[in-house]
């Protein structure tokens, strides 16, 4: 592991109150759900170097959920039920509604897959019940977290938009000079840090449609929390105007125009990119079309289903993707900040505004073997 630099007094205190939110009592994996009880017009994004978001507060967040104690949060882990909690005790700790099945969380019921090569790959399995035909060591069950924020106006609060990340990541493999955990810092823990944050901005002046914060598990395996989402949506799709997810903004990309810009996926296959860039927001359009970005992050599974969703991101292809060296101390927080203020501002205005509209053409046609 890199040695940590030396952090500054009032990052260590913000450190050791994201820690803090840890404390709920040990669940097993099998159970996370014990351990967190149930509890306008945007602005113009703030220039690089003045941020709203305090990038402090984002490197004590991801420096906890980033930590060697999360073992790389893989799915149906130890870690990956350690970080959930940690998760849902943010929410609450912000003031934001439990929306899953059992508090904040949704139960996902997956079995391991033993593979030719000795490893275990993971399948959804079709309903909760289902996880009692599974032998008991072939059992996965994770959660995802999710949360609510209801909306302040009376005839949209209905209508909901949903901001995500997903929290897993690949978790300990081969040891590289040492070190075998891959901590996943920007993938994804530099997304999941961002909905928290965009969590904290909204709540202090609620938009108008409701907003659920979805954080999933299994989009390393497979797309598992995201698919068993769309199967048992906690608020129904059909009410659901837009989703956006956010992955690996922890780092600059130059050809997004570096420091404090991102970029979307399937920029112009929907209104929102124009949205965007009709309310002054620095996300641009994908800069690497070839790369399939679009088709490949949790946003794909609900435009399957209809909804307009897109990924923000701002990876720029770094050479440590699922490596053991994706750690905190690679990630620019005055950057990150400044694109969680550009998501902060992106959210209100889908909770706020017109609901975006695919064009023709744009949404993508599921697999045959989608469900």
């Amino acid at each position: 592991m890199p040695r940590p630099r030396s952090a500054p007094p009032q990052l260590l205190a913000a450190c050791a109150r994201a820690l803090a939110a840890c404390s709920p009592a040990p669940a097993p994996a099998s159970d996370p759900g014990a351990a967190a009880p149930a509890g306008s017009t945007a602005a113009a994004p703030a220039a690089a170097g003045s941020t709203r978001t305090s990038p402090d507060d984002v490197r004590a967040l991801l420096s906890a959920l980033a930590a060697d104690s999360m073992e790389g949060r893989r799915a149906a882990t130890p870690g990956s039920a350690r970080a959930a909690r940690f998760i849902a005790a943010q929410l609450q700790r912000i003031g934001i509604q439990p929306a899953g099945d059992s508090a904040f969380f949704q139960r996902v019921p997956m079995a391991l897959v033993p593979r030719p090569n000795g490893s275990n790959g993971y399948r959804l399995l079709n309903t909760l019940a289902d996880a009692d035909t599974v032998p008991a060591a072939r059992r996965a069950p994770d959660v995802n977290v999710v949360g609510v924020l209801p909306g302040s106006d009376p005839a949209l609060r209905d209508q909901y938009v949903v901001v995500g990340a997903h929290f897993d990541h690949i978790g300990v493999g081969r040891a590289v000079d040492g070190d075998s955990i891959n901590n996943g810092a920007d993938d994804d823990g530099s997304g999941t840090v961002a909905v928290l944050e965009i969590a904290r901005a909204l709540a202090k002046s609620p938009p108008r449609r409701s907003v659920v914060f979805l954080l999933t598990t299994g989009e390393e395996v497979g797309f598992t929390g995201i698919r068993w989402y769309v199967r048992n949506p906690r608020y129904p799709l059909e009410r659901t105007v837009a989703d956006i997810q956010i992955e690996m903004i922890g780092r600059p990309d130059s050809l997004a125009g570096g420091p404090g810009r991102a970029w979307l996926t399937g920029y112009d296959r929907s209104t929102m990119g124009e949205m965007l860039r009709a309310a002054g927001n620095p996300i641009v359009p994908d800069p690497r079309p070839t790369q399939n970005f679009f088709e490949r992050s949790d946003n794909v599974v609900f435009a399957w289903k209809g909804v307009v969703a897109h990924t923000l991101s701002s990876f720029g292809l770094h050479s440590d993707y699922h490596g053991v060296d994706d750690e905190v101390e690679r990630v620019d927080f005055q950057h990150m900040a400044s694109v969680v203020d550009a998501g902060v501002q992106a959210v209100r205005m889908l909770a706020d505004g017109p609901a975006p509209q695919w064009k023709p053409g744009g949404q993508p046609t599921p697999p045959p073997n989608f469900q």
